[in-house]
């Protein structure tokens, strides 16, 4: 055991200090009510998050600041490894000020992979390979085989691939326009997305088989579909707000929606009132919207559900049979 902690140290001269802030990581996401599987826990346990955040950046008042596992600066270094243990979220590419590519806050990952219901055997396509850390604690469940990972950005994806051979894990990493999904190496039981798109992209869909589950950002909530058919999925938003990049590539981007003004200060104040104004865009006045926010209760996310059928796809409250559907997105024949 002494010789095998040599060669790690040898290898990778944080692997102390971190395993230490990783098991203080995990701790902090389990009283969340997070990692309540034994399988998701032993991913975040042993999977060194620090190998695939080599270098981030933290936004100053003059823009970014980078800290990277290099600097020559002692305490720099402590503040990288910290920032990489932190239960936040990290900005790892950034291009003429806009942000990029970033690795999701570890917490609201767990939420996503336990609420992506994987069982053994189960074959995991990702959209948004990022670092590749998530790809790393999927392949530390189900093995490398069965999970694969899809980035636009060439940079990127060799990126995250020599992040996982590091820590080594060799799922498959594709450079490819995600909203295309991964045709050669579908059929999947599971889909998630790390990047938001307009809506369902359908060719999702015909890669998955019958009854796998998508998890997918939208609006600003996570939508969780099953999967019936290559035509027909539906399901609900969970409670947890998010926030990722918008997808990249061929799929329509959702714009930010502008709030009306002059809106009382319940509904100014509300991430649930902005959810709803960004699932209802183009489809429903800002005013109609408070309107409707105001008659329902300021009804939560989970009230909130998706079905797609038949090249069409509408977003729905209570019911997707109900008085208050919206129509969502693209149709099937601009994607």
């Amino acid at each position: 055991m002494g010789a095998d902690q040599d060669a790690r140290t040898l290898r990778d001269p944080f692997a102390g200090a971190a395993a230490e802030a990783r098991r203080a990581l995990v701790r902090r996401i389990a009283a969340t009510g997070a990692l309540e599987d034994p399988a998701w826990r032993a991913a975040f346990e042993e999977v060194p998050r620090h190998l695939f955040v080599p270098y981030y950046y933290v936004s100053t008042f003059a823009g970014y600041e980078r800290l990277w596992c290099g600097d020559r600066d002692p305490e720099r270094r402590g503040r990288w490894l910290r920032g990489a243990y932190a239960d936040g979220p990290l900005a790892t590419r950034v291009r003429d000020g806009q942000l990029l590519s970033s690795s999701s806050q570890p917490s609201l990952m767990a939420r996503m992979l336990d609420a992506l219901e994987v069982r053994d055997g189960h074959h995991v396509l990702e959209i948004g390979a990022g670092t590749g850390y998530n790809a790393a604690l999927l392949a530390h469940r189900l093995g490398d085989a069965l999970v694969t990972t899809v980035e636009l950005d060439p940079e990127i994806t060799e990126s995250a691939r020599a992040h996982l051979a590091a820590a080594g894990r060799h799922p498959a990493v594709i450079t490819g326009d995600g909203a295309r999904g991964c045709p050669g190496r579908a059929p999947f039981d599971r889909i998630i997305a790390t990047c938001t798109p307009a809506s369902v992209p359908e060719v999702w869909l015909g890669q998955c088989r019958p009854g796998a589950r998508i998890l997918a950002p939208l609006a600003t909530g996570l939508l969780v579909l099953r999967v019936r058919d290559a035509e027909h999925a539906e399901g609900r938003f969970l409670h947890t707000p998010a926030y990722f990049v918008p997808i990249r590539g061929g799929a329509p981007v959702r714009s930010p929606v502008p709030r009306p003004a002059g809106l009382p200060r319940r509904a100014a104040d509300s991430d649930l009132f902005d959810f709803l104004l960004s699932l209802t865009a183009g489809s429903l006045d800002p005013h109609e919207a408070l309107s409707l926010w105001q008659r329902e209760q300021r009804p939560e996310r989970e009230r909130f559900g998706v079905t797609v059928s038949g090249g069409r796809q509408w977003a729905w409250l209570d019911d997707p049979e109900g008085p208050y559907a919206w129509p969502l997105g693209a149709t099937r024949d601009e994607w």
